[in-house]
């Protein structure tokens, strides 16, 4: 077993829902093998400010229903340099920190592989409303988020219903499409726009008149930001070009990020909350927790963060066929 008497924990990039779940489990988990936790400020970035806070049981009492993270997050481009991970490494070593739980997603992930090549025990979990994390079925944050989005366009479709309208819904996702296909799956979208699959204009609109010709009353396409077309793009040209229905563009946005974690996000975060401590201090470093068929497991860092596509096409397939 290892001997670190303490251990720090931070949330890094995009925030998600669950990671205060997720605090609170590496917290308590950690005390209940006698290890001392802090807490790090604002990610990355108050890493190398040395911005710590100590963590005990009664600190991350009343956080497992919160959204956001009680630590903070931001982006830290600095952190890509070598000499910044060194003064991190000084920062903690300072502190007589042991080891590091990284919270987050494909970057946080990446900055916790770069100081565990530097000699530092890390462990990292899986946590991006994206689920853009390789090997992992689910990260924490991404069932609120795909919540949030249906009750979203299940209220768009309507008024869009009511009025005849064609409503084009940008949704998160960065550069996968998987919460946007999923999206449209959970609420019956009549298409899904993403980045896996680079759709012309001319083939949205001609879906838009074909829906109507079969005797739709509305339209719902959902629209991953990172998709081409853009959102923007796609509405742009479809109010140019004769339409059969009268059309509007929303922006889901960070709505997406906040609230309070469902279940299933609240238990998983506990799970990988108690499974990464417990891999730190059986010094299986080097390793980020997550999520498959049913069960913890741990992932390599740098098969965590390989390219991986969750679109696959059975999913394509399907919300195709049940589109109609």
């Amino acid at each position: 077993m290892s001997e670190i008497q303490r251990l720090a924990v931070l949330t890094s990039g995009g925030d998600a829902p669950g990671m205060n779940a997720a605090i609170r489990a590496v917290v308590r988990a950690a005390a209940a093998c006698q290890v001392e936790t802090v807490g790090v400020r604002d990610g990355f970035a108050g890493l190398l400010a040395g911005r710590f806070q100590p963590l005990d049981d009664r600190s991350v009492g009343g956080i497992l229903h919160r959204g956001g993270t009680i630590l903070g997050s931001t982006r830290c481009p600095d952190f890509h340099t070598f000499e910044a991970r060194e003064r991190a490494l000084i920062a903690l070593g300072e502190q007589d920190v042991g080891g590091l739980v990284v919270i987050g997603g494909d970057g946080s992930q990446r900055g916790a592989l770069a100081l565990h090549q530097m000699g530092l025990p890390v462990v990292g979990i899986a946590s991006t409303i994206d689920n853009d994390l390789a090997e992992t079925e689910a990260t924490i944050g991404f069932d609120t988020a795909l919540n949030t989005a249906m009750s979203a366009i299940d209220r768009l479709k309507d008024t869009a219903t009511s009025h005849h309208r064609a409503f084009l819904v940008e949704v998160m996702g960065r550069n996968s499409g998987y919460l946007a296909l999923l999206a449209a799956l959970a609420t019956g979208a009549e298409f899904a726009v993403l980045p896996e699959r680079e759709m012309p204009l001319e083939a949205v609109a001609d879906d838009i008149q074909a829906s109507y010709a079969r005797g739709k009353a509305h339209y719902i396409a959902v629209v991953a930001e990172g998709a081409k077309p853009s959102a923007n793009t796609l509405a742009a040209y479809l109010r140019q070009h004769p339409c059969a229905f009268d059309i509007r563009l929303t922006v889901l946005g960070h709505v997406q990020r906040g609230g309070s974690p469902s279940a299933n996000d609240r238990l998983l975060a506990s799970r990988l909350g108690a499974a990464a401590v417990s891999a730190l201090l059986a010094e299986r470093e080097g390793v980020v927790v997550g999520w498959r068929a049913g069960a913890v497991v741990e992932i390599g860092m740098d098969a965590a963060v390989a390219p991986c596509n969750k679109v696959t096409p059975e999913l394509l397939e399907l919300a195709d066929m049940l589109a109609r």
